[in-house]
């Protein structure tokens, strides 16, 4: 596979300057889910979570939540 699906929180975060934990908060997404989509440590995204998301920070673009990127070797 040279592709990898990104869900890009951390730039997310610094855009409406925002922690995890007051990400969390808002979108009623446990912290440590959000931690490990942030460090890519998660495989599946709950598609509940991208709404949650993308209605707490009025996203109507869902490229700014996830993009595709290549892979490094």
């Amino acid at each position: 596979m040279n592709r990898l699906v990104v869900i890009k929180i951390k730039d997310l975060l610094e855009r409406n300057n925002l922690s995890l934990r007051e990400l969390s908060r808002l979108t009623d997404i446990r912290h440590a889910t959000l931690s490990e989509l942030a460090n890519h440590k998660r495989q599946n995204i709950n598609f509940q979570h991208i709404e949650k998301i993308a209605d707490a920070l009025n996203i109507t673009d869902i490229r700014e939540i996830i993009d595709l990127v290549h892979k490094k070797d």
